[in-house]
């Protein structure tokens, strides 16, 4: 399945006053890499916007700081009928400092959970 690594820096605006990571950065992250991830996969223009959030997790292991250049790498884990799974970590100097999931679900305009298309199974990465 298709993955994804994006470089970026801890800016001020991103750390409490003690200049530690807040820790709602790691989602904000994850989510401009996973935006990232569905550019490269050609689906950006026909497949966004209609994929809610359903399930998000993290673990925080090692401390980010004001400055700090990170990865965020994310994979698409698990494509099911109308949902995609995505792992992810927040990766410093080697070491990953901060790891999770979410799940997305597609609805269509009134809400309701639709199939993914052979289109995106197929850009995703999905083995048939």
């Amino acid at each position: 399945m298709i993955e994804h690594v994006e470089r970026t820096r801890v800016d001020w605006i991103d750390t409490d006053a003690g200049g530690r990571i807040h820790f709602t950065n790691a989602f904000r992250w994850v989510e401009s890499a996973e935006t990232s991830l569905m550019q490269k996969a050609g689906l950006l223009e026909t497949h966004w916007g209609n994929y809610p959030r359903r399930h998000v997790q993290a673990e925080y292991f090692k401390v980010l700081r004001f400055m700090d250049e990170i990865e965020v790498r994310i994979r698409v884990e698990r494509l099911g009928t109308t949902s995609i799974t995505y792992a992810w970590e927040l990766v410093k100097d080697g070491e990953v400092c901060v790891a999770g999931s979410h799940t997305v679900v597609h609805v269509d305009r009134e809400g309701r959970p639709e199939p993914l298309s052979q289109e995106l199974r197929a850009a995703l990465g999905e083995r048939g």
